[in-house]
């Protein structure tokens, strides 16, 4: 896939996820926003909140991501969305 195969796929992709409206496992979700924030330079902002829990997990999902190029993670992202799809019906 070209790069822009790969971002046309990723927002497709990104919509989908969006516009689901059940809970995704813990795991599956910490991985798409993983893979998200690599694949658009998004910053990660580390709450204080009562959560710290959640956010202890989503700085590791990220140090376990950040050896990943843009499109690796667009890739991967598209195929944990389509995983997850596929395996839940």
């Amino acid at each position: 896939m070209t790069s822009e195969e790969i971002d046309i796929a990723f927002k497709k992709s990104v919509e989908i996820v969006n516009s689901h409206h059940k809970p995704f496992p813990a795991d599956t979700l910490l991985k798409l926003y993983a893979y998200y924030k690599i694949a658009t330079n998004a910053p990660h902002k580390a709450s204080k909140s009562k959560q710290a829990l959640i956010t202890a997990f989503k700085t590791n999902a990220l140090f376990q991501t950040k050896h990943l190029s843009e499109d690796e993670a667009k890739q991967l992202y598209i195929e944990t969305a389509n995983n997850y799809f596929l395996y839940r019906k």
